[in-house]
């Protein structure tokens, strides 16, 4: 019996539902092929005879590791990523766990950007904006949470707002970040906020839009949902403003998620907020710190996440989830 690999058959079965199409192989080819790879096997078994080696054998645990780095779309799941997510307090902060996560979608040009985009299974003319994190539009966690989205009935994109420019590298010299981060406004992207949007109405049908952020994004997320009207709800992840008194003019619905032990957000600046949101914001909004969280836990978790970490991750996605279905 011919047995394919889950990777390859998950990839052959999108592949085909996007194509629409059946395919018949004959019974022939089955028999060819399988006797091809049984005498590749016979080779390879008698190479290894001549020269040996001696591997060492994983543990249990070990072999439990590797099989759960290749699950795809836990809730416990995406890790990693460096951020500047503070306005007032401008440093990165930790780098955590890349995954390792290919993605379900596909790279397109959007005028002068690059993005990557995931159709939904339904098609209900529902798309959400992803906005990136200071690690670029092509970090695997932020991808792992675009397809999560779109499985939730979005098409979700996720630009390169930073236009090309190389985004920032755990390598790099912290010495030379802030004059990195000189040229990364999070508050400046309108041009580019507005070629995606135009790419949505007229290529995927879009009619309602969302837009989700983490860290660098959750402020960009903050300026979108200030200033366009037709985004109909916003998700800021660990994303926070400077106190000005044009920030808290909120056009729609949004939803602020913060971690208790950010060590880049202090929770005065979460206090600061709510304070100035209660007095200024007309729409509705909600601010949620979740006990013993550190910062960038919805996006850049280890799928080994602990038992006490995982009731948090996954209401934090569920209530991302939950604001877009009621206000998208």
């Amino acid at each position: 019996m011919l047995i394919l690999s889950s990777v390859f058959s998950q990839v052959l079965r999108r592949d085909l539902l996007q194509l629409k199409i059946t395919v018949h192989i004959p019974c022939s080819f089955l028999k060819s092929l399988i006797n091809l790879l049984m005498r590749k096997k016979k080779t390879t078994k008698t190479k290894t005879k001549t020269k040996p080696t001696s591997p060492t054998k994983k543990t249990p645990h070990e072999k439990r590791k590797k099989k759960r780095k290749r699950m795809c779309f836990s809730l416990c799941g995406p890790p990693s990523g460096l951020t500047m997510a503070n306005e007032a307090h401008p440093c990165p902060c930790d780098i955590g766990h890349r995954m390792e996560y290919g993605g379900m979608g596909h790279e397109v040009q959007v005028e002068h950007i690059q993005a990557y985009v995931t159709r939904s299974p339904v098609d209900a003319g529902k798309a959400v904006i992803i906005i990136q994190d200071i690690f670029g539009w092509k970090l695997p966690n932020t991808r792992y949470m675009a397809d999560m989205i779109a499985g939730n009935g979005y098409t979700t994109i996720v630009p390169d707002f930073f236009v090309g420019q190389k985004p920032w590298s755990p390598s790099d010299d912290w010495s030379t970040f802030p004059e990195w981060l000189k040229t990364k406004n999070a508050r400046k992207i309108n041009r580019e906020f507005d070629a995606v949007l135009k790419y949505l109405k007229e290529q995927c049908h879009a009619q309602k839009i969302g837009v989700v952020g983490f860290c660098w994004g959750g402020i960009a997320v903050h300026h979108i949902m200030t200033t366009y009207t037709e985004v109909r709800a916003g998700v800021s992840l660990y994303g926070i403003v400077r106190d000005s008194e044009d920030v808290y003019n909120l056009k729609n619905p949004t939803l602020f998620i913060f971690a208790e032990n950010d060590s880049v957000i202090p929770l005065t600046q979460v206090s600061l907020l709510t304070q100035k949101l209660k007095e200024h914001c007309k729409v509705e909004y909600q601010i949620k710190t979740f006990s013993g969280q550190t910062h960038g836990f919805v996006h850049r978790k280890k799928e080994e996440c602990s038992p006490a970490d995982k009731p948090y991750i996954d209401e934090a996605r569920r209530n991302l989830i939950e604001w877009l279905n009621k206000y998208v």
